[in-house]
């Protein structure tokens, strides 16, 4: 396996050359041709005058990868830099070594590749939602940009190309998702190499921490909405989104049998996707039990039921099936947020029915005497149907105590000196 220059002259440069000295084209191809030859040779007189040539006189110079793949078969590709040319030999051993090369001439596009990964995440059974995501990402971005280049022509460069080309068309978050998008179809079709170290970091807006009164409402907003909240089924559904702090998903799921009123429990056992398919939770950690309280909640959930439609569902539609998320704020959260004045400048909601989780996670946190359950970090996880402790950390870890909690550190040194 071997990396080589080649140098020619084109056909046009052999006729100006035979114009000029009155010959022949046959003969000053085979003098020029003879040029090459010497110079390769290390022909000082011959790459002298190679190297005196103007630019449109000089020959033109490409980079060749000669090898044999695992097969036996010898193949020769081109390549204009020798910065390419030396990555794809580099790749090509790899892939040989392995067995696994595909070359040119047989390699698939990247829109053919793209096209047998979804096929093998539809294989996979994920949620609907998420494949036409991961449909988005192909149709609409990787294929216009990439899809006619072949895997086996992918370099480095090329798919740090790809990566500056979507950072320019699309925001930070977007572009992120679709590149990982792209990397995972590489590494179903074993091309992963060339996208080793090609990622988009986080920015510093994604980085922000979420914060009470900006990203989730404050105590005092929170009894603000329920205040507002006059219809029964608003009520109901703030006081669930609040003090339990359900997906969107999980809510709009949620069945009667569901809810314990005598034991005053919350059993989160199913789910309505983004088509109202209802399915298992988002996860095994997802399924778990919180408790409601007995004089506010229950109450307020006994007094819907008895004027809730007809239907299995919590919070249905009027024909009794689960309600969509945009039929959810529109008919109850968003005229509540309205009543009770809490939107943007533009006078549209300032918060999400999500919002409420975040909500419901900070009060969780909060110490007691800021009016909060002051939770341990598990149960924390536990009630928010977290996979992983560092999720929920990750999210909510700066509303925990910091380690150097100035009233502990206090009440520990009056302790000693006492």
């Amino acid at each position: 396996m071997s990396v080589r220059k080649r140098q020619w002259f084109t056909d046009a440069q052999i006729k100006r050359w035979a114009a000029r000295k009155d010959v022949s084209i046959k003969a000053v191809r085979e003098e020029l041709n003879d040029l090459l030859r010497r110079a390769r040779d290390k022909d000082s007189a011959a790459v002298k005058l190679l190297d005196g040539l103007s630019s449109e006189e000089a020959p033109k110079e490409a980079w060749i990868v000669d090898y044999v793949d695992q097969a036996g078969a010898r193949h020769i590709e081109t390549f204009e830099r020798k910065k390419d040319a030396d990555e794809y030999q580099a790749s090509v051993k790899v892939d040989v070594r392995t067995g696994t090369h595909v070359p040119k001439s047989a390699s698939p596009t990247v829109a053919e590749a793209a096209d047998r990964w979804l096929k093998e995440v539809m294989a996979r059974n994920v949620e609907r939602t998420t494949l036409r995501r991961y449909e988005q990402h192909v149709n609409l971005h990787i294929v216009p940009l990439i899809g006619h280049t072949k895997l086996a022509a992918l370099t480095p460069d090329r798919v740090n190309g790809l990566r500056d080309d979507l950072l320019e068309k699309l925001s930070r978050p977007l572009a992120r998702k679709v590149l990982v998008s792209f990397k995972s179809l590489l590494k179903v079709s074993r091309h992963s190499h060339v996208a080793v170290g090609v990622s988009i970091k986080r920015g510093r807006k994604e980085k922000r921490r979420i914060e009470a009164g900006r990203d989730f409402p404050t105590t005092a907003e929170v009894a603000r909405l329920l205040a507002a909240a006059k219809d029964t089924k608003a009520r109901a559904l703030l006081l669930i989104l609040a003090f339990t702090g359900l997906r969107a998903s999980e809510f709009r799921g949620l069945r009667w049998q569901d809810i314990d009123l005598k034991a005053c429990e919350l059993h989160v056992r199913q789910r309505a996707d983004e088509y109202n398919v209802i399915g298992a939770p988002k996860s095994d950690s997802s399924v778990r039990t919180i408790p409601l309280d007995p004089d506010v909640m229950v109450p307020a959930l006994r007094e819907w039921k008895l004027k809730c439609p007809r239907s299995d569902f919590v919070f249905p539609t009027r024909t009794g099936k689960p309600q969509d998320y945009n039929g959810i704020r529109d008919g109850s959260i968003d005229p509540v947020m309205k009543a009770a004045r809490l939107v943007d400048k533009d006078g549209e909601p300032k918060y999400t029915p999500h919002a409420l989780r975040h909500f419901f996670a900070s009060w969780c946190i909060n110490p007691k005497a800021r009016g909060g359950r002051e939770l341990p970090p598990k149960q924390v996880q536990y009630l928010l149907g977290h996979s992983t402790i560092s999720m929920t950390f990750d999210i909510y870890g700066h509303l925990f105590p910091s380690e150097g909690n100035r009233d502990e550190l206090t009440a520990a040194v009056r302790q000693l000196l006492a």
